[in-house]
């Protein structure tokens, strides 16, 4: 007997695919086309000012962004007191299940992924003057299961424009990818990202982020009494200067000693080097 499943709007949910306190996000079918999308679903009745703006922020960038690097909208609708944003379908789940899965990658594949997630991805954000303030390995999506996947940029969920010169000071994210700076309750820019990117090519590297604790307070203690970054003995030195220097960069306490998007374009760890190995 087939299985019943609920439908909203077109679309027909064949299973939920994750969430947070704000959001849910399923897996959907269009009931007429067949075609497989992601449903965002956002209670109206939860939509604080904040997130309303920061809703607003994802719903005016992605309108206007088509990039083989961000995930995709699609359409958005209202139904149930919840609105919808129609998003493309990553079939390769997020990049935290693939480092679970895989483990710890090579020097070049990390290359690779950071120069779609940052040379190509945030570079768009940093066009439009969007900061993220979530970047995490959950919320990098994989397109395929195959060999070689693009890797998306994802909820916008916690997102907002920051002109130059600006500072913001809402704490948000998560806190193994979160910087220093909203770990201590300061304002603070776009370098924010920045840390974010260091903490995922650690992951990358490593198999798990570079400073951990069971509370926020407890990471920002690790992240202050770290005298250098703690990559596991056996793997450092298989590392080239530059994905250290690079990752050292990134992860830099004082975020004016933080690489910035325009300086991590220019680094030496993109570029494609002949390494002898």
């Amino acid at each position: 007997m087939e299985a019943i499943h609920p439908t909203v709007g077109e679309y027909k949910l064949t299973c939920k695919l994750g969430g947070g306190s704000s959001s849910t996000v399923w897996k959907a079918e269009h009931r007429k086309t067949g075609k497989v999308v992601a449903l965002k679903q956002i209670d109206r009745f939860n939509l604080t000012r904040q997130l309303k703006n920061c809703l607003d922020c994802e719903l005016t960038f992605l309108s206007s962004v088509q990039h083989p690097n961000i995930i995709r909208l699609f359409n958005v609708f209202e139904a149930e007191n919840s609105v919808f944003l129609v998003l493309e379908f990553c079939a390769g789940g997020d990049l935290a299940s693939y480092i679970h899965n895989h483990g710890r990658v090579q020097e070049c594949v990390a290359r690779k992924f950071m120069k779609q997630i940052v040379a190509a991805g945030l570079e768009v954000l940093s066009m439009h003057q969007i900061i993220h303030r979530d970047l995490k390995p959950e919320n990098i999506l994989l397109s395929t299961t195959e060999n070689d996947p693009i890797l998306k940029i994802a909820d916008f969920g916690l997102s907002r424009i920051l002109n130059p010169n600006d500072l913001a000071e809402t704490v948000c994210g998560s806190p193994f990818y979160m910087a220093p700076e909203i770990l201590q309750f300061k304002k603070y820019d776009d370098k924010v990202d920045m840390w974010s990117l260091g903490a995922i090519l650690f992951e990358l590297l490593n198999g798990y982020p570079p400073f951990r604790g069971s509370s926020s307070v407890q990471i920002l203690q690790n992240i202050k009494s770290s005298l250098c970054l703690p990559f596991a003995e056996p793997i450092l030195p298989q590392l080239h200067p530059d994905c250290i220097d690079l990752c050292s960069r990134l992860l830099s306490i004082n975020p004016e000693n933080r690489i910035s998007f325009e300086e991590f374009f220019q680094h030496d760890f993109l570029k494609v080097h002949e390494r002898g190995r």
